[in-house]
């Protein structure tokens, strides 16, 4: 989907700004070097000045100016996609403020669109800073898991300690966790009112 997304902001007329969770760095993905990744990501080597002055003498924005900097770069756009992967591996304590902040831009920002990924405990998270969110679930190939569990059981680099009984073992139980494995999409969409700030859409993968 990014790839698809990037092929088309090179034809113009879109932003995209997507990050990868990863549980071996989850201390520094808190929601405020998250949403500053996000804004690097918008506005890529031609930094405006405000920007540029926001991070001077190597201050740390706080995440309320990041926010409003952030507001300021998707302005200039047309059509903004922002995506973030693997959200279920982002702590726990982590995640309220980042969706909240993600809420907060979009709410001023209506051509934004958001795409998630992770497993359906995230889900939940999300509910509760988007009114509406349907999820479509997809489940991953039996066949390709179970070739590319081959392929790396192959490659291991003690190949003597693996006997026939285990590497069985290894694939049924590997293949019994594939449900717990799914994602789904969602798409959240809310009608402009004179008591609500607009909020085109929002998506949960």
């Amino acid at each position: 989907m990014i790839d698809k997304l990037c092929d088309q902001k090179r034809e113009g007329g879109i932003a995209v700004a997507w990050l990868y969770c990863d549980y071996k760095t989850q201390q520094e993905q808190t929601a405020i070097n998250m949403m500053g990744a996000i804004l690097k990501r918008l506005v890529g080597s031609e930094i405006p000045q405000n920007i540029r002055e926001a991070f001077r003498d190597g201050r740390r924005p706080l995440l309320a100016e990041l926010k409003k900097m952030l507001k300021i770069a998707i302005a200039s756009s047309p059509q903004v996609f922002i995506c973030i992967d693997a959200l279920d591996e982002c702590l726990p304590k982590n995640l309220p403020e980042l969706l909240e902040s993600l809420r907060d831009v979009v709410r001023e920002s209506p051509r934004t669109r958001i795409f998630l990924t992770g497993r359906p405990h995230v889900k939940g998270a999300i509910e509760r800073y988007f009114s509406r969110v349907v999820t479509i679930p997809i489940s991953p190939n039996p066949d390709d898991i179970r070739s590319y569990l081959k392929m790396r059981l192959d490659r291991d680099d003690e190949p003597e300690a693996m006997t026939d009984g285990l590497r069985a073992q290894i694939l049924e139980k590997i293949m019994d966790k594939m449900s717990d494995t799914y994602v789904g999409v969602s798409l959240q969409s809310t009608m402009h009112t004179d008591q609500q700030l607009p909020l085109d859409s929002s998506s949960f993968l």
